[in-house]
């Protein structure tokens, strides 16, 4: 059943002993709890997205003197997986700076990609912005296992942050990656200014889905120099702690991935964030633009903690 607002607003707003255990909870009924899944993200396509997206360094409105590149070739890009895997990854994603995708070599070039990796014997992920129904039907038949499509925020503050493309657009491509068979990685972003409010009201959002995603990135910004959001304060810690305990109880079976601006985090509040029931962290020294903890630096976290990366399902 769908969260209301009302719903969720009583269980973040829990005391904070009480919010955790209950995150544990849930967590431990359907997840190990001493297991987190290493992703990695790559940037296939950098840079000249003519969408406005106010945090993003790829936007032609930002000066942001990022260097852009074209489409990666299908062997740089297998690669990177191969790399990613043998440093732990068992999902490996690729985003492009698209507003859409287009037919035509390109999108037949990341279609070889997917297939490649696939072959690898990992997940595989992409986020190449819209998407129309026959496209992810490719991409399905292609071996793809997820598409990310973020929501970013709340239906209300959306516009303070993206003007050139509607939450109702970002709503269909989630609805065609869905009716092609393929699971939905949906999320958002926070420290963008938004409303406590802002954040729980994506929740709701997300919760109505049909499915519910599978997949949760939660994003801290990581402010660029030249976007709109250069000066955006963080997200208070213990906030974003207490969104991570509220999305593992509304969403039990789904991979809470505690996503960008992890660099900018202690590691007590990385464990913090994991006892919450995030399982899931992107590894590599880059995230698109951004920069990450090192796989060194995450496997020492771990093994401090007395965890591991999570294995394939078969391994």
């Amino acid at each position: 059943m769908p969260a209301t607002l009302d719903q969720i607003l009583q269980i973040y707003h829990q005391s904070l002993p009480d919010l955790l255990f209950e995150a544990q909870e849930v967590h431990r009924a359907y997840h190990n709890p001493r297991s987190v899944q290493f992703c990695t993200l790559s940037n296939i396509k950098t840079g000249l997205c003519p969408e406005d997206c106010a945090y993003c360094s790829q936007s032609v409105h930002h000066k942001t003197g990022l260097e852009s590149h074209a489409l990666l070739s299908v062997e740089t890009v297998v690669a990177e997986a191969q790399v990613a895997k043998a440093h732990g990854a068992t999902r490996f994603c690729m985003g492009a700076a698209w507003r859409e995708v287009k037919d035509g070599p390109q999108f037949d070039q990341v279609l070889a990609m997917v297939s490649q990796v696939a072959a690898l014997d990992i997940e595989v992920c992409c986020t190449l912005g819209m998407l129309k129904p026959h496209q992810a039907e490719r991409l399905k038949a292609a071996g793809l296992t997820a598409y990310n499509h973020n929501l970013d925020t709340s239906p209300t503050y959306y516009d303070q942050i993206i003007s050139t493309r509607t939450y109702q657009d970002r709503l269909e491509t989630i609805r065609a990656v869905s009716n092609a068979g393929i699971s939905v990685c949906c999320g958002g972003i926070v420290g963008m200014g938004e409303s406590e409010q802002d954040r729980l009201e994506l929740l709701e959002v997300l919760s109505n889905l049909d499915p519910t995603p599978e997949s949760i990135p939660i994003n801290c910004l990581v402010p660029v120099a030249g976007t709109p959001l250069e000066n955006a304060p963080p997200i208070d810690p213990i906030d974003l702690v207490r969104l991570i305990a509220t999305t593992r109880i509304l969403f039990p079976q789904a991979m809470v991935r505690l996503s960008a601006g992890r660099l900018q985090m202690s590691d007590e509040l990385q464990i913090l964030c994991f006892l919450a029931g995030a399982n899931s962290i992107f590894t590599g020294a880059v995230l698109l633009t951004t920069p990450n903890p090192a796989p060194s630096q995450d496997h020492a976290l771990l093994q401090k903690l007395g965890m591991a990366p999570l294995p394939l399902p078969h391994s």
